[in-house]
């Protein structure tokens, strides 16, 4: 048996990049062989394994054989016989396609080195074209090295996958896995300009493929175009350093407007509640957890409100606290804020702008934080207050408590 070390661990290690997690290939061996050398077997479609000491992913050398449409259409041939040319041959670009041996030395059959020189995402083979993953794998990987382009000869592949109905057999979990990680990466927009180049955004996320070529008002908009501003968005929410949950709702937040009736543009009355409407069916497609779909309905709701919200009244301040749970989830809330931030910011021209809403909201909240429920509650059980009652008078504190805040 022979190990050698695959993949992002190789490619990374030549970019000059943290090294954080190691894959391992072996050459030459069964699975009732590592397991008798005390590798813990753990795959479920294929021979994987953990190396006994180091815990490290041992898979061994395969190849595969497409059979049915989709990613899971394959069968998985795993054998002595089967070498590491055959192993890398499957894999799905050329830079993650270097392996290194014992020695050190590097085997690269299909040109991984020459390809992380030139900054290029190709692919391996034509085998490409039988796991439509590899469409949003790539897609994910060109919005983490934002300076890698990708092959014509790659987007002409994915744009004939598309065209052959490949990414429609994908399924939702494995959609939204990559999604995440793709929102997760450095330059998310990347990630939808790649799929949307090869027609792949249209199919997976239609509400979100429309907005571009919609237009908005100038003079809050100057970029104008709104699928351009939800790309600002969400490179903001990674510049801000925005946790899964406020990217996904800074990418469903105007999802409403791609359905804004052409005749009333650049206006966009209303569009928060077809947005929500229109989320609600991303995130039943996808099976979106539940803090990411809970963020983005309300900040896909409110976040105009909040924009606004430097001139409310004491009264309407805390009414939007209230419609946000701010009191019960004053952590969500700062998502919440952060996400309306990114919004703010994702416009031509206004990256560096202080959002003045997200303090002031955020003093409001402590403000009325600082009254005390129960003796108000209690207060006004006295006075003979039953039920909706009692929550009116708590209500009214807050206000008083808001509005003795200073502005």
């Amino acid at each position: 048996m022979e190990l050698y070390e695959v993949g992002g661990a190789v490619r990374d290690a030549l970019l000059g990049l943290p090294v954080h997690d190691r894959d391992w290939v072996a050459v030459g061996a069964t699975p009732e062989a590592l397991v008798a050398a005390g590798y813990l077997p753990v795959g479920r479609d294929f021979p994987v394994f953990l190396h006994p000491t180091t815990r490290e992913e041992v898979a061994l050398a395969r190849t595969e054989r497409k059979t049915a449409p989709g990613y899971r259409g394959f069968v998985v041939h795993a054998a002595p016989g089967v070498t590491l040319e055959d192993d890398l041959l499957r894999r799905d670009l050329t830079i993650n396609a270097i392996a290194r041996d014992a020695s050190g030395r590097l085997i690269d059959p299909h040109g991984g080195q020459r390809d992380l020189a030139a900054k290029v995402l190709r692919h391996v083979s034509p085998a490409f074209a039988e796991d439509p993953v590899r469409i949003l794998r790539l897609a994910r990987f060109a919005a983490r090295f934002t300076d890698f382009s990708v092959a014509p000869e790659t987007e002409a592949l994915m744009r004939r996958m598309v065209a052959e109905g490949e990414v429609d057999a994908l399924v939702p979990e494995r959609v939204w896995q990559e999604l995440a990680r793709g929102l997760m990466e450095a330059r998310p927009s990347r990630f939808f300009e790649v799929l949307r180049g090869c027609g792949a955004l249209s199919r997976l996320l239609p509400e979100v493929d429309r907005l571009w070529g919609v237009p908005q008002r100038a003079d809050y908009h100057p970029e104008v175009d709104t699928g351009v501003h939800l790309m600002m968005v969400l490179d903001m929410s990674a510049r801000l350093g925005a946790a899964l949950p406020v990217r996904y709702a800074c990418l469903g937040h105007d999802l409403g407007k791609g359905t804004t009736p052409p005749e009333v543009l650049p206006r966009h009355t209303g569009h928060e509640g077809r947005s929500v409407a229109l989320l609600r069916a991303v995130n039943q497609r996808l099976r979106v957890p539940t803090d990411c779909r809970e963020l983005a309905e309300v900040v896909a709701r409110e976040h105009g409100h909040i924009h606004r919200s430097i001139d409310f009244s004491p009264a309407a301040t805390v009414r939007l606290l209230e419609r946000c749970d701010a009191f019960r989830k004053p952590r969500r809330f700062e998502e919440i804020l952060l996400a309306c931030e990114c919004d703010a910011r994702g416009r031509l021209g206004l990256e560096e702008e202080v959002y003045a809403p997200g303090p002031r909201l955020q003093a409001a909240l402590a403000a009325a934080q600082s009254v005390d429920t129960a003796k108000v509650a209690a207060h006004a059980a006295e006075h003979g207050a039953r039920g909706p009652a009692v929550g009116e008078a708590i209500h009214a504190a807050r206000c008083e408590a808001v509005a003795s805040e200073p502005s």
